[in-house]
């Protein structure tokens, strides 16, 4: 078998659909944040960045850049092993207490990243339940798809926030079996929300576990940034909080919250927690001090700016003619509907208006809802706005791409 030309044909598919990537050579510049030194065909150039989820520009920010430098100054640059062998530093120990405060919850678990989170979390949570039946929202993000999957156990999906549906499906299930719903705070795709009270109330009437993905919505809405759950006063009503460190807090690696048993039982089974290399240092340090300046009056004068561009964005993009997309949240989705015309939008962005933006594309998102995803921070100014404004009427025109209706 030719398994070189195997791979390519694989490629060519994807090009062949018009959603092959090519990464961006960018180098992000501390004090300088949103703009970042773009390594293109005709050398270096300054670019502004426009997609990054890192929403509030902590990854710049004077006390996390601290907080990971001294970690590395006081225990090395990584965390030699796993957890259960060598890789737990107090700094582990300091961060997973002070998740658990967040979210209110007894116990709190770090793991390498959002989608090992969701990945080990699900699926060992639902194998060490008999039978267990997990209920997930249709528009859940891949990593808890993939948690699904790994649990190995019968799933149902209910329409995206379809409440009655859920309570259907809920409802034809004998009370006294176990069963796991899973959704999302904040959609990251269509930026509207899950609600979270509303399923909460069903799972109790029912006898189900919450499992809540506030990727999204950490460190943007409640008091103390803790998420949606936190916004709305149910954080009491949730089983299980699960969570990154890698978007608003600036750093890299996820976690869960919930019950000290539930969160000892992942510890203790899940292969996701148990055979990988602990976060570095420098992450967790980062993260601790991230923590702290979200839950104060820095953290919350943040969140607001962070609100009032997005909704300032919203309404240029609008009047300007552009198809931005209905989004209660912080994200602004702005409809291309093409994958060929999305990418060309990006590249022509790039190239000639030094603007980074990059496509969403299916599987991401359904084929024809092709979209720019437009994550507007605290740092982005008016100029900066005018700039893209101007810069997205000028490729729209050019790419012949539909205008809001």
């Amino acid at each position: 078998m030719d398994y070189e030309a195997h791979f390519r044909g694989a490629v060519a598919s994807v090009r062949a659909e018009g959603r092959y990537r090519v990464f961006a050579d960018l180098a992000r510049q501390v004090g300088r944040w949103p703009r970042a030194e773009w390594l293109g065909p005709a050398g270096p150039r300054e670019v502004v960045i426009w997609c990054s989820n890192d929403y509030l520009g902590l990854g710049h920010h004077p006390a996390v850049l601290e907080g990971a430098c001294a970690a590395v100054r006081g225990f090395g640059a990584g965390a030699g092993g796993t957890r259960n062998i060598s890789g737990t530093t107090r700094l582990h120990v300091r961060l997973e207490a002070a998740l658990a405060r967040l979210h209110g919850k007894p116990a709190a678990l770090l793991f390498t990243s959002g989608y090992v989170a969701n990945e080990a979390a699900i699926s060992t949570i639902a194998r060490l339940l008999p039978g267990c039946l997990i209920l997930s929202d249709a528009h859940n993000h891949a990593s808890m798809i993939a948690g699904i999957r790994a649990a190995g156990g019968e799933k149902q999906v209910f329409r995206h926030n379809d409440l009655a549906q859920l309570e259907q499906l809920l409802a034809a299930q004998p009370r006294n079996r176990p069963k796991l719903v899973a959704f999302e705070g904040v959609y990251s795709m269509d930026g509207d929300f899950g609600p979270v009270a509303a399923i909460c109330a069903l799972a109790r009437r029912y006898g189900a576990l919450t499992y809540l993905d506030e990727v999204h919505a950490v460190g943007m809405y409640g008091a103390h940034g803790a998420g949606v759950a936190e916004r709305d006063g149910v954080m009491a009503a949730v089983d299980v909080v699960q969570a990154t460190l890698g978007k608003a807090m600036g750093c890299m690696g996820g976690y869960i919250a919930g019950g000290a048993a539930l969160v000892d039982a992942v510890r203790s089974h899940a292969p996701g927690f148990i055979f990988t290399t602990a976060l570095p240092p420098a992450m967790v340090g980062g993260a601790l001090a991230a923590v702290r300046l979200l839950g104060g009056p820095a953290g919350a004068a943040l969140r607001a700016a962070q609100q009032e561009r997005a909704a300032t964005l919203k309404l240029r993009l609008a009047a300007a003619g552009l198809p931005v997309l209905p989004s209660p949240s912080h994200i602004v989705p702005l409809l291309v509907g093409d994958p060929v015309r999305c990418k060309a939008a990006c590249d022509l962005l790039l190239e000639r208006h030094g603007i980074y933006i990059q496509p969403i594309n299916y599987p991401t998102v359904p084929r024809g809802t092709e979209r720019l995803r437009l994550t507007p921070g605290p740092a982005h100014d008016d100029t900066l706005m005018d700039q893209l404004v101007e810069a997205l009427v000028a490729v729209w025109a050019e790419l012949a791409i539909r205008r809001a209706a």
